[in-house]
């Protein structure tokens, strides 16, 4: 701990810079049909619109771990700052014409580097600037605010487009500016380590992750029979595999794999990849499910998923209260029993589709997402606690790598299960309706694409039957996200599993953390 650090400041700062990357990964989404239209990008262009950010961010959180040490906390958060609002402004200055597809995707990629370079700083900020005994409530602010500040994404996103697309990009330019005044007020620690960085590592991580990253969130649009996704995963796997066998022979390795060896530190991460096979993926899957089942405008979508975000950010406090009064066990086996009933529940009331406009459905939803924040922030925090003789921004690389595979993996498993329950689910019911089974497909393949935006023009085509094919769109597609939701729940119970089985009672001893 920092002693000339303001820690309230310093969370603020933290706070706020963190948001950005938070807000991005659903804010974007809002945004494609517009996105699409104005700069005519095509349906791969789309894709590489918002899978370039999170390849760019899975492949990077090892490296900015690292560099975060060597080269101080404060410069790389400044840094990464820098980076993503640059980015941010240049996407929102995309120049019409046959360079703006390229233009977009590069920039995003940027600020996906931008955000793997500041995200393990900031947590690290965060955790050095506070005594173990204030630790957990600290994380459960970070997590709890800044998690929450997500629903924030799809709420802000409708009303900024109807200024225009370009606002979405240009509010980070703000938000920045005031993360790197509070960052500067608050004098975090910058000590640095100077060491040699294992380029050999760093490249071999991006690499190995990136293709894996990649060819999991492709997999919706390539196919699983595709040669192209299985090549990407399988040449990610062994290149992560040569990346361990160098990484145990080099010294000062990029990343300290031995601490894997600490059984409940193993356990912390492999639980935060569960979690985010559940917890990532909700925010795109429900806000779909709210605008095409339940009928609701960008808007209005942003607020349904905000009423999981109200039992989120309350548990979130009491998650990180029971860390610093007795470890992570109790909040984190909890936290993933209630999430797993939690998720079963909400799934179960989604094709009551009457149900969204009472407290039926709602309670479901804080019951998950007050599952979820008792987790997050224990979790993370307690393999922070046992990491011996390793760096906070180096185990931050760890466990927010671990969080990105995760999320990655739930995008690409729960999203086939959705595509492939939808095309059955409303092919039988068009067929009941005396459509073809071409027509049904065409209405699948909009829904899966950029909001599913055309599959109305082409309802609209059925003329006096129009009414009961868009019922028959919402009542499926409700039965495919009902099925996804169970899925999460499984992912959620697994977790439970984990925690009982490899976290163990009490407080985490002292580790001999560089701090």
């Amino acid at each position: 701990m920092n002693a000339g650090t303001n820690k309230k400041l310093a969370l603020a700062a933290m706070i706020c810079a963190v948001a950005m990357t938070f807000i991005d990964q659903t804010i974007v989404a809002i945004a494609v049909p517009d996105l699409q239209k104005d700069l005519g990008l095509s349906e791969s262009g789309v894709q590489w619109v918002i899978n370039g950010y999170l390849v760019a961010l899975a492949a990077l959180f090892a490296f900015g771990g690292r560099i975060a040490d060597i080269a101080g906390h404060k410069r790389m958060v400044m840094i990464g700052i820098g980076i993503f609002a640059t980015a941010s402004a240049l996407c929102g200055a995309t120049p019409d014409g046959s360079i703006a597809e390229a233009w977009m995707i590069f920039w995003r990629v940027v600020q996906g580097a931008g955000a793997a370079i500041m995200f393990p700083a900031a947590l690290a900020i965060v955790v050095s600037a506070y005594p173990r005994e204030e630790r957990g409530r600290a994380m459960a602010a970070f997590f709890g605010i800044a998690g929450g500040l997500t629903a924030i994404g799809p709420l802000a996103g409708g009303f900024l487009i109807e200024v225009t697309w370009r606002a979405i990009f240009w509010i980070n330019v703000p938000v920045a500016i005031a993360a790197i005044v509070l960052t500067l007020k608050a004098k975090p620690d910058d000590t640095r380590r100077p060491a040699p960085l294992d380029y050999r590592g760093a490249v071999l991580a991006a690499l190995g992750l990136g293709l894996l990253v990649l060819g999991l969130q492709q997999s919706s649009q390539w196919g699983w029979d595709s040669p192209a996704t299985w090549g990407s995963i399988i040449v990610g796997l062994a290149l992560i595999a040569v990346f361990i066998r160098v990484e145990l022979g080099t010294d000062p390795p990029l990343m300290q794999l031995r601490i894997f060896a600490n059984k409940a530190f193993a356990g912390d991460n492999l639980v935060l990849l569960l979690i985010s096979i559940a917890f990532v993926p909700m925010f795109l899957f429900a806000s779909m499910y709210a605008q095409i089942s339940l009928g609701f405008d960008p808007s209005n979508a942003g607020l349904y998923i905000g009423i999981f975000f109200a039992g989120y950010v309350i548990a979130a406090q009491w998650g990180g209260r029971m860390l610093d009064r007795g470890g992570a066990r109790a909040p984190v086996v909890l936290g993933c029993a209630v999430a797993a009933v939690g998720f079963y529940l909400w799934g179960n009331s989604m094709t009551d589709l009457s149900s969204a406009e009472d407290w039926n459905q709602w309670w479901r939803m804080m019951i998950a997402g007050a599952g979820t924040g008792l987790v997050l922030g224990p979790v993370t925090t307690d393999a922070l606690n046992r990491a011996a003789h390793t760096s906070y921004g180096e185990v931050t690389g760890i466990t927010q790598t671990a969080r990105n595979v995760g999320a990655s993996l739930g995008l690409a498993i729960l999203g086939t299960l959705l595509i492939s329950q939808n095309r059955s689910n409303i092919e039988s019911k068009f067929e009941d309706l005396g459509a073809t089974k071409a027509q049904a497909d065409a209405v699948v393949e909009s829904l899966s694409q950029s909001g599913g935006g055309q599959a109305s023009d082409q309802i609209q085509q059925a003329g006096s039957k129009a009414e009961e094919f868009f019922h028959a769109v919402q009542e499926g597609f409700a039965e495919s996200t009902e099925v996804v939701f169970y899925g999460m729940a499984i992912a959620m119970a697994i977790a439970c599993v984990v925690a009982l089985a490899r976290i163990p009672k009490g407080k985490a001893p002292d580790a001999e953390i560089l701090e």
